[in-house]
C-alpha cells in the first residue's frame, strides 16, 4: 500500500484540476450553471481517465501470472496495486465529480488561474518546446544519447536477488567432522557459544544439534544456531556476521560454519540451495567428482568476496555392508528379499499391530532387544526364519563389512553432480559470480571430463530476471495495443510507448548513482514507472485530440496541450515522490525491502515530465514529417 499511494492520487489530482480549469474558462458562472459545468468537465475528462487507469493496471496483470520466490514476492503487491488503481478511478470518475460540484462555487472559478511563478515557468517552458519542435532533427540524436547513458550505467550496475536488508538476527548453521559424537560436537560448539557471547551485539541465542530450526532432524555432527541482535544504535548485521565468522576460524577451526539471515536461509529453503553462489560439478567418470570439488573448493577459498565454502561432500555416518550369497540362501530355503525384510525388522524394527488408549492410537513395534544389537559382532547372530520353517544364522549366508562414511553424489540429468557452495561478503552477487567464472574458465582449472554449470541464489536470480522480462515485454505489448485501441493511430501508439520505455534509463541512472543494487525489487520499477509515464502520456495525448481533432498533428495543438497538462502532471509527479520518499530513505520497518522500488520509481518520476511534456511532442512531430502550425 506504501508503494501505491503515488499511483491512488495521480486520478484524483488530475480530474480535480481539469473541472477547476473547465470552471475558470469563458461563460456565466451561475449555480445551475457552475453545477453543469462541473459534470460536464467529469464526463468530458471520463475516457481519458479510463484509458489512463487501464494503462496502469495493465501493467500489474502480467505478474499475477509469475510462479517461484519472484512469483511469491510480486503476486500480492501486482494485486493490490491492480485493485487499488481500480478503487481509485471509480472515486475519481463517480464521487470527486460529485463533491466537487457541491464544494466548488462560483468564487473558485473567479480566481485567477496561475500566479506569476507559474506563468513564468509556463513561459519558459512552451519556449523550450517550440524551440526542440524546431530543431526537431535533434531529438533522435538526444534520444540516442539518453539510451546510450542508460546502458552504460546498466552495466556498471550491481546486481543481486533480494534486497540487502538488516533483519536484527542471523543463523548460524555449522558441521563439525564427520563422524563426531553427539557429545563430541557439542564439547567443540560450546566454543562457538563462547564467540556469541563475546559479541556485544549479541542479544540472545537458541541452539540446535542433530536438529535444525526448521525441526528437521541432520546428523549428530550438524546444528544451527538462531542468533537475535539488539537493536540499534549498532553495527551493520553484515558487519557482526563478518566479525563471528572470523573469530570462530580462529578459535574452532574445526568447524564449518555459514551464516544468513533469516529471509535468506527462508528463501534457500523454497529454492533447495540457500548459498548465493553454486558450482555444479559433472564429470562422466564419478570416480573423480570427489577430488574434483575439494580442489575447486580450495580454488574458490582464495577468491576476493568469497566466503564460507563447502565442498559439498556430505559424508554419511559409517555402516553396516550386508552382502548375500545367493547360493547358500537358497541351499538354506531364503532369498535375499525375505534376508532384507527380516534384517530391517531386526535392526529398525516394525509395526505389527497397534491398541487403543484414550484418545491415542499406540503402534506395536516389533524389534529386538538392544542389548541383542549392540555391537557390530552382534548383527551377525541375527536369525532368520527360511522358508520351511527353520531358522539360520546371517553370518552363515552373508558376509558383513563395516563401511566408512562416503560421500553422497547426486544426479543431474543421469549425470553425477557434486555441488561446490559459497557465500559473498563485501560484494554483490554479480560480481562475485564474474570473479568465480573468470576463475573457473581459465585453462586447467578443471579436469579433463568435468564441465560446470552455476546454480543458487544466482540461478534463481537468472530465471527471476527472465521471467520479469517477459512480464515486462508482454505488459509493454499489451499498453501498445491499448493506446493503439483509443487513438486508432499507430503513429500515437508507437511514439507513446516509446516515450514511456525512455522514462527506464533515468531508472537505471537514479539506481546507479545511489548504489543501488539490481534485484528483483528494483526491476519491478521497471514496470511501475512505464505504467506511470503511460497514464500521463494518456492524459496529454488526450488534451491534443481534444484540441485538435486530426490526430496530433497540430503543432500548436502540442505546445498547448503541454502547457495544459504541465501543472496536474507536474503535481502527480510530484505527490508520488514525496509519497515514495520515507521508503527510499529506508524509513520505517521493512522499508529495505522495497527500498531499491522506491529508488527506482522516484528515478523515473524525475524524468517523465520532460519526457512526455518535452520528447513525446517533438517525437510526433518528427514521425509525421511536417508542422501543420508554427506557432
Amino acid at each position: 500500500m506504501a508503494a501505491a499511494v503515488g499511483l491512488i492520487i495521480d486520478d484524483a489530482i488530475v480530474v480535480v484540476e481539469h473541472i477547476v480549469s473547465r470552471l475558470r474558462g469563458e461563460g456565466p458562472t451561475g449555480a445551475e450553471d457552475h453545477r453543469s459545468r462541473v459534470l460536464g468537465a467529469a464526463g468530458e475528462f471520463g475516457r481519458p481517465l479510463m484509458g489512463a487507469s487501464l494503462a496502469t493496471i495493465i501493467i500489474f496483470l502480467p505478474p499475477v501470472f509469475l510462479t517461484g520466490v519472484t512469483g511469491e514476492f510480486f503476486k500480492a503487491l501486482s494485486l493490490t496495486m491492480a485493485m487499488s488503481l481500480i478503487i481509485s478511478f471509480v472515486i475519481a470518475y463517480l464521487a470527486i465529480p460529485v463533491l466537487s460540484a457541491r464544494l466548488l462555487g462560483a468564487r473558485d472559478a473567479e480566481r485567477e488561474d496561475s500566479g506569476p511563478i507559474f506563468r513564468l515557468i509556463q513561459g519558459l517552458f512552451a519556449w523550450m518546446l517550440r524551440l526542440l519542435i524546431r530543431v526537431r532533427w535533434i531529438v533522435p540524436l538526444v534520444c540516442l544519447a539518453w539510451l546510450g547513458a542508460g546502458y552504460l550505467a546498466f552495466k556498471g550496475l550491481p546486481t543481486g536477488f533480494m534486497p540487502p536488508m538488516d533483519e536484527g538476527g542471523f543463523v548460524l548453521d555449522y558441521v563439525t567432522e564427520p563422524g563426531t559424537s553427539l557429545s563430541e560436537t557439542d564439547r567443540i560448539i560450546r566454543q562457538v557459544e563462547r564467540v556469541l557471547q563475546e559479541t556485544p551485539e549479541v542479544a540472545t541465542y537458541s541452539r540446535r544439534t542433530g536438529a535444525q530450526l526448521g525441526g528437521g532432524l541432520t546428523e549428530a555432527n550438524e546444528g544451527d544456531f538462531f542468533v537475535r541482535l539488539h537493536g540499534a544504535p549498532r553495527r551493520g548485521i553484515e558487519d557482526i556476521m563478518a566479525d563471528v565468522r572470523r573469530r570462530i576460524q580462529g578459535q574452532a577451526p574445526g568447524v564449518d560454519v555459514e551464516l544468513l539471515q533469516l529471509m535468506e536461509d527462508l528463501i534457500g529453503d523454497l529454492t533447495a540451495v540457500p548459498q548465493p553462489i553454486e558450482v555444479k560439478l559433472s564429470a562422466t567418470d564419478p570416480a573423480i567428482l570427489e577430488s574434483e570439488a575439494v580442489r575447486v573448493a580450495e580454488r574458490l577459498r582464495t577468491l576476493p568476496g568469497i566466503v564460507d565454502v563447502n565442498n559439498g561432500l556430505h559424508i554419511a555416518g559409517d555402516a553396516l555392508e550386508i552382502r548375500v550369497d545367493q547360493h547358500l540362501a537358497a541351499l538354506y530355503g531364503i532369498d535375499p528379499e525375505r534376508v532384507n525384510s527380516q534384517v530391517g525388522t531386526l535392526l529398525a524394527g516394525s509395526v505389527v499391530g497397534s491398541i487403543i488408549e484414550q484418545p491415542k492410537v499406540i503402534a506395536i513395534r516389533l524389534w529386538t532387544r538392544p542389548s541383542e544389537r549392540a555391537i557390530e559382532d552382534d548383527v551377525g547372530d541375527f536369525r532368520l526364519a527360511t522358508a520351511s520353517g527353520s531358522t539360520v544364522l546371517l553370518r552363515q549366508i552373508a558376509t558383513i563389512e563395516r563401511v566408512a562414511g562416503q560421500p553422497t553424489i547426486s544426479r543431474e540429468g543421469l549425470r553425477p553432480t557434486v555441488s561446490v557452495t559459497a557465500r559473498t561478503e563485501g560484494v554483490d552477487l554479480g560480481s562475485a559470480v564474474r570473479t568465480v567464472r573468470a576463475s573457473l574458465d581459465q585453462s586447467g582449472a578443471l579436469s579433463p571430463g568435468v564441465s560446470y554449470r552455476l546454480g543458487g541464489l544466482y540461478g534463481e536470480q537468472q530465471r527471476a530476471f527472465r521471467s520479469l522480462g517477459a512480464v515486462f515485454a508482454a505488459a509493454v505489448l499489451l499498453l501498445g495495443v491499448l493506446v493503439l485501441f483509443m487513438y486508432e493511430s499507430i503513429r500515437v501508439a508507437l511514439m507513446l510507448t516509446l516515450s514511456c520505455l525512455l522514462t527506464i534509463p533515468g531508472v537505471v541512472l537514479g539506481l546507479r548513482l545511489t548504489g543501488t543494487q539490481l534485484d528483483i525489487s528494483s526491476m519491478m520499477g521497471f514496470a511501475m514507472i512505464v505504467g506511470a509515464a503511460a497514464e500521463i502520456g494518456v492524459f496529454y495525448v488526450s488534451e491534443v485530440f481534444r484540441q485538435s481533432g486530426d490526430g496530433a498533428r497540430d503543432t500548436e495543438a502540442l505546445v498547448s496541450a503541454a502547457i495544459a497538462r504541465l501543472r496536474p502532471i507536474s503535481m502527480t509527479s510530484l505527490a508520488a515522490i514525496l509519497a515514495m520518499l520515507p521508503l527510499a530513505l529506508n524509513i520505517g520497518e521493512g522499508a529495505a525491502m522495497i527500498q531499491p522500488l522506491a529508488i527506482a520509481i522516484i528515478s523515473g518520476l524525475a524524468v517523465q515530465v520532460p519526457i512526455i511534456l518535452g520528447l513525446l511532442p517533438a517525437l510526433l512531430v518528427v514521425t509525421h514529417g511536417r508542422r501543420r502550425s508554427e506557432g
